[in-house]
């Protein structure tokens, strides 16, 4: 399971991190722009230890799809490849871990499958490795750190990497200010915790230069996270400000009195076409809740499929689906799908910011609840909206918020119309 690529030859940027992880700091975060090399530097490691004693080693992302796919199938064979080539080592297809003639395992997961993350996280490690941290939530963190504790003489570490998200997330707080995320206090031992930022300028010599020029040009905030790896503020021009959004666990989700599937489609399903924004969102009382963000880019019968899947997972009452480009399309496409289920179409009669406003404004009440962490909704959602390039999430969320807590009031700028009663 590996593929040819050239021999391995640290970067002087990573040989900085491959410093700073033989240092006492068992807590190493590695942030900047993309393809910088974070990833590739921490497999070596890991793959470093693996073979200097018997040992086990996860790498964990918010979803297994995800893993699999940049982990499993593309960065950890081409680190083996170039670094430990002759290894001889075994790939299990099926629970997904790699074992070492040593008897070492590497093992990857998923925190969206709760029987997988249940299965991978039922037994200790001596590294941990959250790639992507960003998406995953502080309370997700702490249990699986939790199984940081094998005694296979390796001191036990836990690794980060992700693009900076804003400057309030757990990250930002526990690595750079040195701060608990739970409660703002000191750090017990801030010598524990090290990161460094390293940037595709770091990693010239292992990247397309077309890459570093479509990075150049994205848009500022963008270029800021992408490009140049730079923390994350408010922008005062944005509806939503990121410390208004709040965040509860699972286990903290009340029952709702209603919940609803809201839809943004694409009009189109090509590499260059939006996602279809997909938001399952609840109302309890007065407050309003994100229970999860299925968004990205699927043909019709795709997005259809995981909206009636949702509709039947949440027990919600109906589904909604923003019609302005769809037309009937919409109302067909998950009639296809599954019959008689209860459908809104919503038409958006006002512009985007006069239908936004008043949901950003119950966020600034403290209203408005997201279940963990939906890293690219709220990234469209602190974006001034006139720098968005894709506003597909953040237009499902408004328009299930619209329906469950200001109805077809004329503020929120939309007509309704309805059938599958």
């Amino acid at each position: 399971m590996t593929t040819a690529t050239k021999p391995f030859t640290k970067t002087a940027k990573q040989r900085e991190a491959r410093d700073l992880l033989k240092g006492a700091a068992t807590d190493i975060l590695l942030y900047g722009g993309g393809r910088s090399g974070k990833t590739f530097l921490f497999l070596y490691a890991i793959a470093h230890r693996a073979l200097a004693a018997k040992s086990r080693h996860l790498i964990l992302r918010r979803y297994f799809a995800h893993v699999k796919r940049a982990i499993w199938k593309d960065t950890l064979p081409k680190v083996l490849q170039a670094a430990f080539p002759g290894v001889g080592d075994e790939w299990n297809n099926s629970d997904y871990f790699i074992t070492f003639p040593n008897g070492s395992e590497i093992w990857i997961g998923g925190l969206d499958d709760d029987e997988r993350a249940d299965r991978v996280l039922g037994t200790e490690y001596s590294t941990i490795f959250f790639n992507e941290c960003s998406e995953i939530s502080y309370p997700s963190i702490e249990t699986a750190l939790s199984r940081l504790a094998e005694k296979s003489g390796l001191v036990n570490r836990a690794y980060f990497d992700e693009n900076p998200p804003h400057k309030g997330h757990w990250s930002h707080r526990l690595f750079i200010e040195k701060l608990k995320p739970e409660d703002k206090t000191p750090v017990d031992d801030p010598s524990q915790y090290a990161s460094l930022l390293m940037n595709p300028i770091d990693n010239l010599e292992n990247i397309d230069p077309a890459y570093l020029k479509r990075l150049e040009g994205l848009s500022k905030r963008k270029r800021d996270r992408f490009l140049l790896g730079l923390w994350q503020d408010d922008d005062d021009r944005a509806l939503w400000k990121y410390d208004d959004i709040l965040r509860v666990t699972p286990d903290q989700v009340p029952e709702m009195d209603r919940i609803v599937v809201a839809i943004d489609p694409a009009v189109t399903n090509k590499d260059e076409s939006d996602e279809t924004g997909i938001v399952v969102a609840g109302k309890c009382g007065n407050r309003f809740y994100v229970l999860e963000d299925l968004s990205g880019k699927y043909t019709p019968k795709g997005w259809a499929n995981k909206a009636v899947n949702a509709y039947y997972k949440w027990h919600a009452d109906r589904i909604i689906g923003e019609v302005n480009n769809g037309g009937d399309m919409v109302a067909s496409t998950i009639e296809q799908v599954r019959k008689n289920i209860p459908y809104t179409e919503v038409r958006a009669t006002r512009g985007k910011v006069l239908r936004a406003e008043p949901v950003a404004a119950f966020y600034e009440q403290h209203r408005g609840y997201h279940v963990e962490m939906f890293v690219e909704l709220e990234e469209q959602m602190t974006t001034p909206l006139e720098e968005l390039e894709h506003d597909d999430r953040l237009d499902a969320m408004v328009w299930a918020a619209t329906e469950l807590m200001l109805g077809e009031e004329t503020a929120a700028g939309f007509t309704a119309l309805e059938w599958g009663e």
